[in-house]
């Protein structure tokens, strides 16, 4: 897939973080895109920024999936990139101090929004992918990037609702790979480690340099923009297909 302004994509999480950075990326080179996030404001004002079009939605209800893929689809025709970014990560332990459970309903809010949502946006993106015209001559109709992290690998304590989440997305990977190959639909997850995104920001710059310190090179936290540029990078390379790639700095998080 070349990127331009005849390819049109969807990110979801597009309002902050890793998704803004990639509709950023992506309008900078042309492309038509749609954030498809749960604050307005932001993803509106954002999406005027780049001129692109801002969908509201709850990645974990299927109705309001389809409902901004059709919004997103009236703007700016049929997404041939797909991104999933919107997530949650709540820290809580299997049992707490006190000899409290997990909250169960916490722990299916995370799976519901962290793995279900970036099934039903993958699942539905690619059903309208498969309908489309190939882009080139291999046959390639669209790019499916879902985002994990080395949490589904490196989980630490009060990470297994969490890390369970982002398991079920690596596992995702290459059964849905598969499943659309013959349609010349590639599936890429992106497995982050530490990066700058709102939830580290809001930490003191102490707090920032000790977590960036701990990983091996470089050794700081990692730029939104870079994940972008991977993002980037499995859209236009055809070979990159039912893998995960983890973009962490050689980092291998400790328990805690």
């Amino acid at each position: 897939m070349k990127l331009g302004t005849d390819i049109s994509a969807v990110v979801t999480g597009g309002a902050s973080g890793l998704g803004e950075a990639t509709a950023r990326s992506l309008a900078a080179e042309g492309v038509r895109v749609a954030i498809l996030d749960r604050d307005a404001e932001r993803g509106e004002a954002i999406a005027a920024e780049i001129g692109g079009c801002f969908c509201s939605v709850d990645v974990a209800d299927p109705a309001s999936v389809a409902a901004a893929l059709k919004a997103a689809r009236a703007a700016h025709g049929q997404e041939r990139l797909t991104v999933n970014c919107a997530g949650v990560a709540w820290a809580i332990k299997t049992v707490d101090r006190d000899g409290n459970a997990h909250d169960p309903d916490a722990f299916a809010k995370t799976v519901m929004i962290n793995l279900v949502g970036t099934f039903n946006v993958a699942s539905q993106s690619a059903a309208g992918m498969v309908a489309a015209d190939p882009l080139t001559q291999d046959g390639e109709r669209g790019v499916i990037v879902n985002t994990a992290s080395v949490a589904a690998f490196d989980g630490q304590i009060g990470q297994i609702a969490y890390g369970a989440s982002k398991g079920g997305v690596v596992g995702m990977t290459l059964p849905m790979a598969r499943d659309l190959s013959r349609s010349g639909v590639r599936v890429m997850a992106i497995a982050p480690g530490l990066f700058l995104t709102p939830m580290l920001k809001s930490l003191p710059e102490e707090a920032q340099a000790s977590l960036g310190a701990q990983v091996p090179f470089p050794s700081r936290l990692g730029d939104p923009a870079e994940y972008a540029a991977l993002v980037a990078h499995i859209a236009t390379n055809p070979m990159l297909n039912g893998e995960v790639i983890r973009l962490d700095g050689a980092i291998r998080m400790a328990p805690r």
